[in-house]
């Protein structure tokens, strides 16, 4: 057992500190002395180190009594995930130093990607398990393989348009962290198949207009089809993901499939119309 001087000496942490931690429930004492002293045993050390390591990633001390406290979370569970912080802060720290050795041979650019490479990964898996099974597959027949298709879609949120897209989403979610865990929230099947529906309604209107002439209809439809996948997404910014939609429209296992059910021209068409307003 250690005393709570003993404690502070050990760690670097304010006897004050460990008063406020104790008073907050987030690091209570193993016992009180007779004499009312706090005394901390090693289980407790192991929650303080937890603590300390999280303080070191900017984590409010709410949040990490919440880990702490989370029952589905035991102690190899959390060693796991800060182990997981520290590969993805090394790796950042790693292509930082990357760049001012590039600075220091004569390199005038650096490399401030939001996202690195594992957190890309990481969003494309997020983004796969999302997607309808059809979708996949036409994708993966597109590309030759998920790895490939994986390869692809890293290369294109890795340019410098798409990182300062996201370096403005972030921003709205607060930090990194908190736009990442937004990705992983699963939409629940029922607004699944309303956005399916509803998608496949706008997608045939848009169609019958086709040979109409109402350049300023086609392009509110448009318009509006954006906004709805931008709001189901929970994106910032729909440009990027309706021109990548346009390219995909073009790719012949896609626009057959689309041909076939909506008319001759209709995927060529709806391509275009979707460059005009997004371009």
């Amino acid at each position: 057992m250690k005393t709570v001087k003993e404690v502070s000496k050990l760690t670097g942490i304010s006897v004050r500190t460990l008063h406020y931690y104790d008073k907050i429930d987030l690091l209570t004492p193993s016992l009180k002395s007779d004499a009312g002293y706090r005394l901390y045993d090693d289980t407790k050390l192991e929650i303080l180190q937890q603590i300390l390591f999280f303080r070191e990633f900017d984590i409010s001390l709410k949040e990490i009594k919440a880990i702490i406290n989370n029952p589905d979370l035991d102690k190899c569970k959390i060693l796991t995930m800060q182990k997981n912080m520290l590969i993805t802060k090394k790796e950042r720290i790693e292509r930082l130093i990357e760049g001012i050795d590039e600075v220091l041979k004569g390199e005038t650019s650096m490399d401030f990607s939001i996202f690195n490479k594992s957190e890309l990964e990481e969003m494309f898996l997020i983004m796969t398990n999302r997607m309808p099974k059809d979708i996949q597959e036409l994708a993966i027949k597109e590309f030759g393989s998920i790895q490939e298709w994986k390869k692809h879609y890293i290369e294109i949120l890795s340019s410098k348009e798409l990182q300062e897209q996201y370096a403005e989403i972030v921003k709205m979610y607060g930090n990194k962290d908190n736009y990442l865990s937004f990705l992983k929230e699963k939409v629940p099947q029922k607004e699944n198949q309303e956005f399916k529906q509803w998608e496949d309604t706008i997608i045939t209107n848009i169609i019958s207009l086709k040979d109409s002439g109402n350049s300023r209809e086609i392009s509110k439809s448009i318009s509006e089809y954006g906004a709805g996948c931008k709001k189901f997404y929970r994106m910032k910014d729909e440009k990027a993901m309706m021109l990548s939609l346009a390219k995909s429209l073009r790719n012949e296992m896609v626009y057959k499939k689309i041909d076939e059910k909506l008319g001759n021209g209709a995927s060529d068409f709806l391509a275009q119309e979707i460059e005009k307003v997004y371009q």
